[in-house]
């Protein structure tokens, strides 16, 4: 289901900057123009020295790893390697978490993920935990954990490791480790969701909506907003709560229409939803809208 998909795919591409470093990565990131992206991080790696130089190559791999060529990424990384021996720890950690992505991430399907490839992952990621919580670097070693749950992916391990991110995310005084929170939520929701408890998931749902609600103004807020509001419509409608969830899923409707976003996924539950009343015209309008969008 998209939703989750998208969540967790925005959670494990916004590995927010440590508070203490002095190069701000996540200010030259366009998660959905990874090719832009790669062309800043070049145009800082033309200036930039020691560790700071191994940073940007580590995103340059991210971005090759977003756009599905996994062995591009290794090769840059296997460069950043070479280096890592008098690198400072966030250099050592960045490489690690971007070694295991590309073995094991949003971006790839869980059916063909190898029990080699989580292995090669959870090493990586173990190592960048291991090496974030020497340093404090809070931030990373939330986003080591929460990478771990795209390994362990049963929703009793995922409930684990989120509960774990959440602990961490909880107990930080660093800004950016607390940005996670919002991200968090949403993937213990699923998790609980998964499980069969409903009521639990919609608990930590709407205390994403609240948190989206609450971060600052930015490019993407709303559209973050939106999607936690799905997964509180999502889950009324697991409660039997179905007007409700009616009522949520055409405001979102209504706002996405307004912000050119039609969505697949919002015309997918309007049309349960009114099959589930007996409204096969209102079901087979939004099963026509949803026909019609762009593959």
């Amino acid at each position: 289901m998209k939703y989750q998909i998208w969540a967790a795919a925005l959670l494990t591409i916004m590995t927010p900057t440590p508070a203490q470093a002095a190069l701000d990565v996540a200010a030259m990131w366009n998660f959905s123009e990874p090719a832009q992206s790669e062309a800043r991080f070049r145009a800082a790696l033309a200036t930039a020295t020691g560790d700071d130089a191994l940073i940007l190559q580590t995103q340059i791999a991210r971005s090759w790893g977003l756009r599905r060529d996994f062995v591009r990424a290794r090769e840059v990384l296997a460069q950043v390697q070479l280096q890592l021996a008098a690198a400072g720890p966030e250099a050592q950690v960045r490489h690690a978490l971007e070694w295991g992505r590309t073995w094991a991430s949003a971006r790839h399907a869980p059916e063909l993920q190898s029990e080699d490839a989580r292995q090669q992952a959870r090493t990586a990621f173990t190592q960048a935990l291991t090496i974030a919580r020497q340093a404090k670097l809070d931030a990373l070693a939330i986003d080591a954990v929460h990478m771990l749950a795209f390994v362990d992916t049963a929703p009793a391990d995922q409930l684990k490791w989120a509960r774990e991110a959440l602990a961490l995310a909880l107990a930080s005084t660093q800004p950016a480790a607390q940005r996670w929170e919002a991200s968090i939520r949403n993937n213990l929701g699923y998790a609980l969701h998964q499980l069969g408890r409903h009521a639990e998931a919609l608990v930590e749902f709407e205390q994403a909506v609240r948190l989206r609600q609450q971060a600052p103004e930015g490019a993407e807020k709303a559209a973050r907003i939106r999607v936690a509001r799905w997964m509180v419509a999502w889950t009324l409608r697991s409660l039997k709560r179905e007007s409700e969830a009616l009522a949520l899923q055409l405001q979102l409707e209504a706002d996405n229409d307004a912000a050119g976003a039609p969505d697949a996924y919002v015309f997918e539950e309007l049309e349960t939803l009114y099959r589930s009343q007996g409204d096969e015209a209102r079901a087979l309008h939004y099963a026509q809208r949803r026909a019609a969008l762009p593959k």
